[in-house]
């Protein structure tokens, strides 16, 4: 299976990825390129370490929004990948990229969907919420992408306990630890396979 991955940061999920091809927890796959929206990725610097093709496509290189969503929506109709994933992608997907690969766009959200999701939960956001809300448990969930934000069909879940005095750099280094690391490896490794 071909897969792209699109990041926005540091690229811990790719890196999580990059290992689970490398030790074969994730079969049958590859990533034929990483594409980032911000140059200064670390994300960049991770799949070139590991001999994978990066791309800078920004909206900020473009006059119009418009004009960045054809350049995306050709980037991948140029790679032709088995199945797109949004590992920290902060960019809004072009919904014609959407129509197009229908359940070949996956995503990585830091919290158990429906709690803590939607418009303006991204990034630390999401755990400051969780925190404020006082929730004794939080996770991640992997899902397909839909026109919605974060609202498509739910593929795997993890849950990760809140402990005391967690602050919400705290909490986000364990929910990728613990759940984000282990259920993007391992969706990725059941599409491949077929079992989902």
């Amino acid at each position: 299976m071909r897969i792209v991955v699109l990041v926005s940061g540091g690229g811990t999920n790719l890196q999580a990825i990059i290992d689970g091809i490398n030790n074969n927890t994730i079969r049958d796959t590859e990533i034929v390129e990483v594409v980032s929206n911000n140059a200064n990725a670390y994300a960049l610097t991770r799949a070139k370490e590991n001999g994978i093709n990066g791309k800078c496509i920004s909206p900020k290189d473009f006059a119009s929004r418009e004009d960045f969503n054809r350049a995306l929506v050709a980037e991948m109709d140029n790679l032709n990948p088995d199945l797109i994933v949004l590992a920290g992608y902060l960019v809004n997907i072009p919904s014609e990229m959407v129509k197009k690969y229908t359940n070949k766009i996956i995503n990585i959200h830091p919290s158990l969907i429906p709690s803590f999701c939607g418009k303006g939960y991204y990034g630390l956001k999401v755990h400051e919420g969780a925190l404020k809300r006082g929730v004794k448990i939080t996770g991640a969930t992997v899902h397909f992408v839909d026109e919605g934000t974060d609202t498509g069909p739910i593929i795997l879940q993890k849950a990760v306990e809140v402990k005391e005095g967690d602050t919400p750099e705290i909490l986000q280094k364990r929910v990728m630890e613990e759940a984000e690391w282990v259920i993007l490896p391992k969706a990725i490794d059941m599409i491949a396979k077929g079992e989902i």
